[in-house]
């Protein structure tokens, strides 16, 4: 098993990258569409999506660690996902990013503070559904690696 202070390590140097790289990114890219079809996500969307995503992971982590509950049956990621983007709409490019920044400390103050049989407990994650928080911790860079990867492909740059 991948200890404590990898996820650590990894999370900080992730989210390192990631403001890395919105910052580096010129105005007209934060406007890139990267996901088209009911919502339109563009790219600063992306980095509201990391900062909601977060935020609600660590209280889903948080309810499984204390209850030994997950998110329901009938819970829609798409739904929720549009939702909590359109509440970070009128954010400027610099609070995105420091929200992000705050955001992924807040995680690694998380992560480092529960007890090693935490780790262990079971609940339901949206996406990869009943499984220990270990594994919902370790997602969390998967994650933001996936909609890297759709980000980079739909800046004009990539498009060459």
């Amino acid at each position: 098993m991948i200890s404590r202070e990898k996820i650590i390590e990894k999370l900080i140097s992730d989210g390192d990258r990631i403001v890395e790289l919105f910052t580096s990114l010129a105005i007209p890219e934060w406007s890139s569409i990267v996901y088209f079809g009911e919502y339109e996500w563009q790219v600063k969307d992306i980095l509201a999506h990391f900062i909601s995503a977060e935020q609600s992971f660590i209280v889903l982590f948080d309810s499984i660690r204390i209850s030994g509950l997950g998110v329901t049956n009938d819970f829609t990621v798409d739904d929720y996902n549009n939702a909590q983007i359109l509440k970070l709409k009128g954010f400027e490019i610099k609070d995105l990013i420091d929200l992000f920044k705050k955001t992924r400390n807040d995680t690694v103050i998380w992560v480092s503070q529960i007890s090693e049989h935490d780790f262990e407990k079971v609940g339901r994650h949206p996406a990869l559904g009943e499984t220990k928080i270990f594994n919902m911790i370790r997602m969390i860079s998967i994650h933001t690696q996936m909609h890297l990867k759709d980000l980079h492909n739909s800046l004009p740059i990539n498009k060459k």
